[in-house]
């Protein structure tokens, strides 16, 4: 009888609602950042690698159709990343209470340079929905990005082995 009340306690106690959910969330993450990673990665490498083969008409074309492609679900895959993201940090970090170790350093690092990929991201779409948005501009905007996102994804890795 005790034992049945102790996996009842368990089974609606907050700490296991976390624990049953944490990787879906894990997998969310993983699956948001993949796909934003992979977008700027295609961006830079390759259609600034376009530049040599077409002309400059050309190249403005295929660059609106790619920021049309990637306005009509980025906005999602964003918003899904730093959402699942926040969790993750509430659920490793428990508030704010690992600031301060290695750890949560990182972590704290991590989470500053996302907000910067947030920036700048926010700043591309309000460019692109107001014309200003020119290739140099594109591709100094999706090298920055590209350049953080690998920061981000460096101490992803490390945070936890450090």
């Amino acid at each position: 009888m005790r034992r049945w009340r102790w996996s009842l306690y368990l089974f609606l106690s907050p700490s296991f609602a976390v624990s049953a959910w944490y990787p879906w969330i894990v997998l969310l993450h993983l699956s948001c950042a993949i796909v934003f990673a992979g977008a700027v990665t295609f961006e830079v490498l390759v259609v600034e690698s376009l530049h040599k083969h077409f002309d400059g008409a050309t190249m403005q074309r295929i660059e609106q159709a790619v920021m049309a492609a990637a306005r009509r679900f980025m906005p999602a895959v964003v918003i899904l990343l730093f959402v699942s993201g926040g969790m993750l940090f509430d659920i490793r970090c428990d508030g704010l209470d690992c600031v301060g170790s290695r750890f949560g350093n990182l972590l704290l690092l991590k989470v500053l340079l996302a907000f910067g990929v947030l920036a700048i991201f926010v700043d591309a779409m309000w460019a692109m929905r107001h014309g200003g948005m020119d290739v140099c501009r594109f591709q100094l905007t999706h090298r920055i990005v590209l350049g953080l996102t690998i920061g981000i994804v460096f101490l992803a890795k490390t945070m936890f082995y450090l």
